[in-house]
């Protein structure tokens, strides 16, 4: 087979770079190379995501602006893969441009795909499977700069929460047996990174049988973090209903497992979360953050916020207000609610927030969270944070940036220091999203 370049933009989630280095290490064992310049490709395959309706979009636009660059290159490859490709299927082929279309468990069977547009035919697979997880696949990382990684522990989502498509285009959940992923991570250690991810959809139904032992996530994270102390280790995402005290007591045990814990709460109303089948009360949430502060003391704690959920009153989005200025979260992803087709949601409720309601309670929403962002910030002023350097700062070359175990950005001075080093800094400014330091001596 004639070598060729193929070049991969991802949009969406964590889980989606993790999946384009799959795939990347996949297209490597059939002799391709990765470029990351668009017009040396051969292939260009675009993994999507289908959580928001904007997401999709977008990658209808980015198809728009790829039609120019086939015409100049007839035997250019454009490929769909990930949660867009299953969802739309034919769809995408209508678009023209689009020879392939690959779900997220169908990433084996891409060089057969590639055959088949190659020969004029459309190329399709968005077959999910019970049992995939990848895990015999040394992904090919693309962070050049070797500092941290993202490491897939599991796979799919059993929750069906009524607004989100994950089940339907991921699939069901499935764990990595956990001696693949310590191998991976040890093999991480010995390439000189120094921080990973641990990812899935709800990281805490982590659980792998094996003969008679069964591994859940807390024994899992605290293995990771024994395999080297000056390894930073964190986890996305948390499923409220999952975490536990037992987990919260690990983190508290290993220093290197970091202070932040991502924990969406999508809604401070018990009513709303009911209808978005979150399998937890308001009451039980903030149980949850009373206990990762009780247990894990400065730890971090981020959230997502759904606004204009169906059948959403003021009072639920009171109740909101009222959660979010008792927990004072430290960051918050926003978003006022779209209907996904195909979603429990769309077939059991109406979209019956106005428009101009939702937006007016997500603007709400911003503004009380950059506030409490900007407090949680300032309160960082005067502490001395050990801050993993990731990368110079985008506004000067004398200046690095990093972050700190509560994921706060640190940008200081560069000195002697370099990305992949630990630096000690001093807090001295801050802003609501950024903070600014002198390294201690």
């Amino acid at each position: 087979m004639q070598i060729k370049k193929v070049y991969i933009e991802t949009y969406g989630c964590q889980m989606n770079v993790s999946d384009s280095e799959v795939v990347l290490s996949v297209l490597k064992q059939q002799g391709y190379t990765h470029t990351t310049i668009i017009a040396d490709a051969d292939l260009i395959l675009i993994n999507t995501c289908s959580v928001r309706e904007n997401a999709e979009q977008r990658i209808f636009g980015r198809l728009g602006q790829l039609i120019q660059l086939k015409k100049q290159k007839p035997g250019l490859l454009v490929g769909i893969i990930g949660c867009m490709a299953e969802r739309l299927r034919e769809t995408l082929f209508d678009q023209g441009i689009v020879s392939i279309v690959m779900g997220p468990d169908a990433y084996r069977y891409l060089p057969a795909l590639i055959h088949e547009a190659e020969e004029g035919r459309q190329g399709i697979n968005v077959i999910l499977s019970d049992i995939e997880t990848y895990d015999d696949i040394e992904p090919v990382r693309m962070d050049s700069a070797g500092v941290s990684s993202f490491v897939s522990i599991m796979r799919g989502c059993n929750n069906f929460c009524t607004y989100c498509i994950v089940p339907y285009t991921r699939g069901r959940e499935r764990s990595r047996d956990p001696q693949t992923i310590l191998a991976e991570i040890s093999h991480l250690i010995e390439k000189g990174y120094k921080e990973v991810t641990l990812l899935g959809q709800n990281v805490n139904s982590y659980h792998c049988t094996s003969g008679r032992s069964i591994t859940h996530f807390p024994e899992l994270i605290a293995a990771v973090a024994q395999l080297n102390p000056r390894l930073r280790v964190r986890f996305t995402t948390s499923h409220p209903k999952d975490l536990s005290d037992e987990l919260l007591h690990v983190i508290a045990q290993h220093p290197n497992i970091c202070r932040h814990i991502h924990l969406p709460v999508q809604s401070g109303s018990t009513a709303m979360l009911t209808r978005m089948n979150r399998s937890y009360t308001r009451e039980w949430y903030l149980n949850r953050v009373e206990a990762i502060r009780s247990i894990v003391p400065e730890c971090a704690i981020t959230t997502d916020i759904i606004a204009g959920f169906s059948g959403e009153t003021d009072h639920d989005h009171q109740q909101t207000i009222a959660l979010m200025n008792t927990v004072q979260f430290d960051f918050a992803f926003m978003f006022r609610y779209s209907l996904r087709p195909g979603t429990l949601a769309s077939e059991q409720y109406a979209d019956d927030v106005p428009e101009e309601i939702k937006s007016l309670r997500l603007e709400e929403i911003i503004q009380l969270q950059n506030k409490h962002s900007a407090l949680r910030y300032a309160a960082e002023k005067g502490k001395t944070r050990e801050v993993l350097i990731e990368q110079f700062s985008k506004k000067s070359t004398e200046y690095l940036s990093g972050r700190t175990s509560q994921n706060k950005i640190v940008v200081f001075p560069k000195k002697n220091l370099k990305p992949g080093d630990y630096a000690n800094v001093t807090i001295n400014q801050s802003t609501q999203a950024t903070l600014i330091g002198e390294v201690k001596n």
